[in-house]
């Protein structure tokens, strides 16, 4: 039976900043990864164009803190990226998030939230930014096709992931430091990893046996799959994705490196992603030809397709009886994005697990 100070479970983000953490203050640490490639989600690859794609869907890394832009930048050059999306509105591309100007144009000047009050979920807490009109445009038919079920049902905390922009910045984000690995995301992940013992292609899961964790378990996957469901499934959102080559294009197709669909009339697809949008301008002259992706929400049945945790009450109860588990066993850690069962930004994530590491190290000095 292989024996490491920590074994963790997944190799995406989270389990490799962790992993690397502890490596760097001197443990030993193997990481299991079910997929046959490192990074969990946090991969691409390289259409026989050139042109660089996001395997499991656009990231888009930013970050205020010096720290963290350290931290990433030591297993890779960034090239500077700042995304901005657009939403596709009575057949014209309009800014993302949505800006002040727009609802003055097609309001009035003096426009008033359409919500008033403290708001109990995802419809009220998008109605207090906006009127209503603009919600159903631009909201509305998105979160639904998201997520699947009617917009009132979700958490209140979703609407928390945009705003109304008083200016017409376009950028999603407005951080200090914005960027992509110019190599890519997969040769950043394996840089991260660079000397610590990974094993692809396992299933811990199915062979949890095979190996003993002197100080602590750090799973990254889903929870309730870590307890074989037995309290319940906890319910997921993926996407599925079909990609398009037009080669006799020079330049792009799209006006942004993201177009969203936000109108339930137009198809089930949730956005279109255009990749050489989103390559160093250098590289992507080069190329003749254009990918367009575009991506379809559904609900997945199987672990390898979970992406999204589902913002509501009912699946939040069931994460929190989970997570009691979690917490009585003082030789185990589930944590990530399926972990704890919340969305996290890479930034967040990065910034979650180097606080983990820094917990597991503080034990590691009182045992001692």
């Amino acid at each position: 039976m292989p024996t490491a100070d920590y074994v963790v479970v997944g190799s995406g983000l989270t389990g490799a900043v962790i992993a690397r953490s502890l490596r760097d203050a001197g443990r030993d640490v193997v990481v299991v990864e079910r997929r046959e490639h490192l990074g969990g989600n946090v991969h691409d690859h390289l259409h026989p164009s050139g042109i660089r794609i996001h395997t499991y869907g656009p990231h888009y890394f930013r970050t205020n803190s010096d720290a963290l832009w350290a931290f990433v930048k030591r297993f890779a050059e960034f090239y500077p990226y700042v995304a901005e999306l657009r939403s596709e509105v009575d057949g014209m591309a309009e800014q993302w998030p949505i800006a002040a100007s727009y609802i003055r144009r097609t309001v009035g000047d003096t426009w008033t939230p359409a919500f008033v009050g403290t708001p109990t979920n995802f419809e009220e807490a998008s109605l207090a930014m906006m009127p209503e009109p603009v919600y159903r445009k631009f909201v509305q038919g998105y979160t639904e096709k998201q997520w699947g079920v009617p917009a009132h049902t979700l958490s209140a905390e979703l609407a928390k992931r945009f705003d109304v922009r008083e200016d017409d910045d376009p950028r999603l984000m407005r951080h200090a430091f914005q960027g992509i690995p110019r190599q890519g995301y997969t040769a950043w992940m394996a840089a991260m990893l660079d000397g610590i013992s990974v094993e692809l292609g396992i299933d811990f899961l199915q062979q949890r046996r095979r190996w003993h964790a002197r100080r602590c378990l750090i799973f990254t996957g889903p929870i309730d799959e870590y307890y074989g469901f037995d309290l319940g499934r906890l319910m997921y959102r993926g996407q599925r994705r079909t990609h398009h080559f037009h080669a006799d294009v020079s330049g792009f197709l799209l006006p942004a490196g993201q177009v969203n669909h936000p109108d339930p009339h137009s198809g089930p697809q949730i956005r279109t992603l255009e990749w050489k949008r989103m390559m160093p301008p250098d590289a992507a002259r080069t190329i003749r030809g254009t990918v367009l992706t575009q991506e379809t929400p559904f609900t997945p049945d199987a672990p390898e397709g979970f992406e999204y945790p589902f913002p509501d009450e009912a699946n939040r109860r069931l994460y929190e009886a989970y997570r009691r588990r979690v917490e009585a066993d003082g030789s185990l850690m589930i944590c990530g994005r399926l972990g704890e069962y919340r969305y996290y930004d890479m930034d967040q994530a990065i910034g979650r697990a180097l606080m983990l590491s820094r917990r597991l190290l503080g034990e590691d000095v009182t045992a001692l």
